[in-house]
């Protein structure tokens, strides 16, 4: 592979990495896999993914990452930024992983105009955010 692959393949790889940090105020470049967020975390035995494997996922772009089970399991207890060397806040990047699957099906999500039906599919941690986001 050519270093103008890997320049190209960087360059649509920034987009998804630009959005999460958007969103978290976060930059997951500084993670350098130490595990420190993952041997913390207490949520472990339920995740799909570690914590450090979905920071490692979105440094490298890949929007799969989208589709854990992780980034709703995460309760933001935010062990993982206490013992983070680099000071990065993982529960922000996902709650911005959270957000950016919520924006593909509910953009501006409103609690009052939703079903009842799509009030038990989507994940309560979606709706306790957003009621989050939406009182001052």
């Amino acid at each position: 592979m050519g270093s103008g692959e890997t320049l190209r393949l960087g360059e649509e790889l920034k987009p998804f990495r630009e959005r999460v940090k958007e969103l978290s105020g976060e930059d997951v470049g500084l993670c350098y896999q130490c595990g420190a967020c993952s041997s913390g975390c207490p949520l472990t035995d339920e995740m799909d993914l570690l914590p450090s494997t979905v920071m490692r996922l979105v440094q490298l772009g890949v929007e799969e990452v989208l589709n854990s089970k992780t980034i709703w399991i995460c309760s933001s207890c935010f062990t993982c930024q206490v013992r983070c060397p680099r000071g990065i806040d993982v529960a922000n990047v996902m709650e911005a992983l959270r957000q950016l699957v919520l924006r593909r099906k509910y953009d501006r999500v409103s609690i009052d105009i939703l079903t009842q039906e799509e009030l038990r599919e989507l994940p309560q941690i979606a709706l306790v955010s957003c009621q989050r986001k939406l009182t001052g």
